[in-house]
């Protein structure tokens, strides 16, 4: 597990504490798929009352998933996005491992 330096951006919106806890706590458990440092950009915004968006920008030794989501609550908008990222990473792992092993074999 790594470490994952995360900055949090906040648009056309007063930035809170809570809000920015709760993006950091959610990157930081995707420190479990790496094992070199990772730098996470998270852009949150209003643009009204029904489109809140989450954009997550993660950077690792060669590689950068983006994922952009947008609700009504800016809670939930961070959820699915984590969910996207999470699924790309795996996605991501998944192809590298089965390209190790196309090239032991």
């Amino acid at each position: 597990m790594t470490d994952v330096k995360v900055s949090v951006t906040f648009r056309h919106t007063q930035p809170t504490d809570a809000l920015k806890r709760y993006a950091e706590e959610k990157l930081s458990k995707i420190g479990k798929y790496f094992y070199r440092p990772l730098e996470a950009h998270v852009v949150l915004s209003v643009d009204s009352r029904d489109r809140q968006l989450a954009e997550v920008t993660l950077q690792a030794r060669g590689m950068t998933i983006h994922g952009r989501e947008q609700t009504e609550d800016l809670y939930s908008a961070i959820d699915l996005v984590m969910d996207k990222v999470e699924q790309q990473i795996r996605k991501y792992k998944t192809k590298t491992r089965l390209k190790r092993r196309r090239v032991k074999t």
